[in-house]
């Protein structure tokens, strides 16, 4: 229990050293570091409370996202199914009973936007990959250019709550065809 206490407080030394050096930067890295102390605070309470608790802790933030109203919809404003449009390709989000929140603000019914490019669905129980293939648009963006090479592309939306992990049930656009001239 001991090593347990000291591995806690000097987790949180190294935290608070690197807060206090990031907060002289922007909110980007303020919003970086709310995102490693919560981290911190996690792993922390995992070391210092009994294995039968830390288990069903665990447990109860494993799996599915958060709760999406049923009703809940995400689409392309822009462009639309079968366009044919020249890269950068401006792509416009839209979302209908739900709002936009960045990632790692926890609020009810707000997610953030994803957008998947010539793939299928990723496993909808863990977090959205962040890759070429899945964009993230995790500051709360409704529209974004993006550069596509020639040919044709699969596009669908996906939206992630403030941990990436798509809402229970998934928010997602039906997929379109666009072609990149």
């Amino acid at each position: 229990m001991f090593l347990k206490v000291q591995l806690f407080f000097l987790t949180w030394r190294l935290y608070d050293k690197l807060y206090r050096e990031k907060i002289k930067f922007n909110i980007k890295l303020k919003i970086k570091s709310l995102m490693i102390y919560h981290t911190l605070l996690r792993v922390a309470l995992l070391l210092l409370l009994p294995a039968s608790l830390t288990n069903s802790l665990a447990d109860s933030t494993a799996g599915a996202g958060r709760p999406a109203p049923a009703e809940a919809a995400v689409y392309f404003i822009s462009p639309v199914d079968g366009a044919i449009v020249t890269s950068p390709v401006l792509i416009q989000f839209g979302l209908k009973n739900m709002g936009i929140a960045p990632a790692g603000i926890q609020m009810p019914e707000t997610g953030h936007h994803h957008l998947l490019i010539n793939t299928p669905l990723p496993a909808l129980n863990q977090p959205i990959p962040s890759d070429d293939k899945h964009r993230h648009f995790g500051k709360g963006q409704t529209e974004a250019g993006i550069e596509l090479p020639p040919g044709e592309h699969r596009l669908q939306l996906l939206l992630g709550d403030f941990a990436h992990i798509p809402h229970t049930p998934p928010v997602m656009s039906e997929v379109i065809t666009i072609t990149v001239e």
